[in-house]
């Protein structure tokens, strides 16, 4: 994915949660429903964590400086694990908190029919961001499942997009249950059981990304595929095998590489430096995020010893 990758699924999420947070305030206002209020907060928390994404890829595209020579990649990381710690501070612990709350202490909802319009909407306007999310996904994600793109995409926008809009449209839905269940009851509990069911659910989704986004912000090597890629390129020419290697992701789109590779014996220092330009070159054609590239030349001890 290239820097601005996922650009569109943010800013559709960013206007559909913005809208959505206001509409469902004003409907908490006449309602009283703790389910609109914990859907309001998470609306709010997924609004700012838009505009966070946003900032990461701005910041992320930075010139790298003395103080930091491999740049600014992992700034989308470091945005995007915060996004998650506000999901689970802003959204699932407020709404687990006001969900329990309104159980040990229910009240009764005023004009339930605006809250349940609110939803409809909210539903509708979410769906929409959710299928953009999943559209600009699909060519990333390729035979691959759904939530092994999650769990292997180094760019990490479209994955906290798509589960971020997953979540909301189960939230809704948790709300509307809940709403729903306490008119045609007339017990007003199930509206804080929709709601700590919200908060349960918004916590799972953070704890997800937080793992996910910890491991990427530590630095994750490429993936097996694509390592397997670059030792058959390295492996060829004057290169006779890869004695060893290592790799990490200093950014989505940034892959480096460092590698102790066994070179023919007797070439000439020409031939040598010849030889690792050709591998690099090699390289970066089947894998363009190899944007660092460090090579050891060696011998191939193993041979010279038979």
């Amino acid at each position: 994915m290239s820097a601005g990758g996922g650009t569109k699924a943010i800013l559709a999420a960013l206007g559909a949660n913005a809208g959505i947070a206001v509409a469902k305030f004003v409907a908490f206002l006449f309602t009283g429903s703790s389910s609109m209020l914990a859907e309001s907060v998470h609306s709010l928390a997924d609004t700012s964590n838009q505009g966070l994404l946003l900032l990461g890829q701005r910041t992320s595209r930075r010139k790298a400086t003395r103080e930091h020579p491999f740049g600014f990649g992992r700034d989308r990381y470091f945005y995007a694990f915060v996004v998650a710690l506000l999901l689970f501070t802003l959204g699932s612990v407020f709404a687990i908190y006001e969900g329990i709350h309104k159980i040990e202490h229910p009240e009764p909802l005023s004009s339930p029919l605006v809250a349940v319009l609110v939803l409809v909407v909210a539903i509708a306007l979410e769906g929409y961001s959710f299928r953009t999310a999943i559209g600009e996904s699909r060519a990333l994600k390729g035979n691959a499942t759904w939530w092994q793109f999650i769990r292997q995409a180094k760019a990490p926008e479209l994955p906290v997009v798509l589960l971020e809009d997953a979540g909301a449209l189960f939230g809704l839905v948790f709300a509307l249950i809940g709403v729903g269940l306490s008119v045609l009851t007339g017990d007003p509990v199930w509206d804080g059981v929709g709601t700590l069911g919200i908060g349960v659910l918004l916590g799972v989704i953070a704890i997800i990304l937080i793992v996910e986004m910890k491991s990427l912000l530590i630095g994750e090597g490429a993936a097996p595929d694509v390592l397997d890629t670059i030792v058959a390129q390295l492996a060829a020419g004057r290169v006779e095998r890869v004695i060893h290697i290592r790799t990490q992701y200093l950014g989505p789109d940034e892959l480096l590489i460092a590698a102790k590779i066994a070179l023919t014996p007797g070439l000439t220092l020409a031939e040598v430096a010849q030889a690792i330009d050709d591998a690099e070159l090699r390289v970066r054609s089947k894998v363009p995020s190899a944007k660092l590239i460090y090579l050891e030349p060696d011998l191939d001890r193993s041979s010279i010893s038979r």
